[in-house]
């Protein structure tokens, strides 16, 4: 493991776009996307990174991409083919060379399960995003079958917000809504019949997709890891509580205890919370992309 995580990149000479994860450099027709090691809670990045997290999270999304044949964004990840100021150590095992598209600015989610804000949402209406679910179900009940519910795409920190699909159709049309519903959930299908041979139920997950100029929808950004989708160990699920997942669930835990408002830059977090999260992020590296 890294001494020090890399939580920022610097490449002179591309505009760069930095979200809560990815820094991503424009190189014209195509991006370069750098996963660093920065993490975030409720709706902060944290000023504690978490030594290859950025590695984990590219290698989680590369065999994805290699495992689902779903066209996608990847180009390569080879440093050699990239600019010479991309051609950095640093950057190795945690950089994609992807296409540019035109961004749908809708998240698409697949829930199996009645978890986080969708379980949230039932509470009060006893719906998910429009759709009518059974009465009486509790937190993390499998659904009798996996729902789609998109979630607007928002900017500058702010939570994004669950929509019915008829609202992603104003959005995006009725054609795009539908072929984006219906492979979103042939993805999310497919993968948590997979994870399920290794231990590990796929309670929901969020999908970026985005239009090529010539008008394919193709899948791109992350997909399917622990920052994306909520991983839970099938030997700990039990229906009523919430498990426990494979990602931050111990920074979120821990800074629950310290008195932070969520207003103000959050805290640094200690050794041992930086160690357990790593560990997670690794184990589920593991447990999923090992032959």
């Amino acid at each position: 493991m890294s001494a020090q995580p890399l939580l920022q990149t610097h490449v002179p000479g591309f505009p760069c776009r930095r979200g809560k994860v990815r820094d991503i450099y424009d190189l014209g027709d195509t991006l370069v996307i750098i996963a660093t090691d920065r993490i975030s809670a409720f709706d902060w990045v944290l000023p504690t990174g978490i030594p290859e997290k950025g590695r984990i999270l590219t290698a989680l999304s590369l065999f994805w991409f290699d495992w689902l044949k779903v066209p996608n964004h990847l180009i390569s990840t080879n440093l050699v083919q990239l600019p010479p100021s991309f051609q950095n150590e640093a950057f190795a095992g945690r950089t994609m060379w992807v296409r540019k598209t035109e961004v749908v600015p809708v998240e698409c989610v697949a829930r199996g399960y009645l978890a986080g804000s969708g379980w949230k949402e039932y509470q009060t209406s006893g719906m998910v995003c429009g759709l009518s679910l059974p009465p009486g179900l509790r937190e993390a009940d499998r659904l009798h079958q996996p729902i789609f519910t998109p979630a607007t795409k928002e900017e500058g920190g702010r939570h994004d917000e669950n929509i019915s699909f008829e609202r992603m159709m104003e959005l995006v049309g009725l054609a795009t809504a539908t072929q984006l519903r219906d492979r979103t959930l042939d993805v999310y299908r497919r993968a948590a019949a997979y994870t399920e041979t290794r231990g590990i139920i796929l309670a929901d997950t969020k999908l970026e997709w985005g239009r090529l100029p010539s008008g394919e929808l193709i899948l791109i950004d992350e997909v399917l890891t622990p920052d994306s989708s909520r991983f839970w160990p099938m030997d700990r699920y039990r229906p009523g509580t919430s498990p426990p997942s494979f990602d931050k669930q111990f920074v979120r835990d821990w800074l629950e205890t310290t008195g932070w408002d969520k207003k103000s830059p959050p805290p640094e977090l200690p050794a041992a919370v930086v160690e357990q999260t790593a560990a997670k992020y690794r184990e589920a590296l593991d447990r999923l992309a090992t032959p």
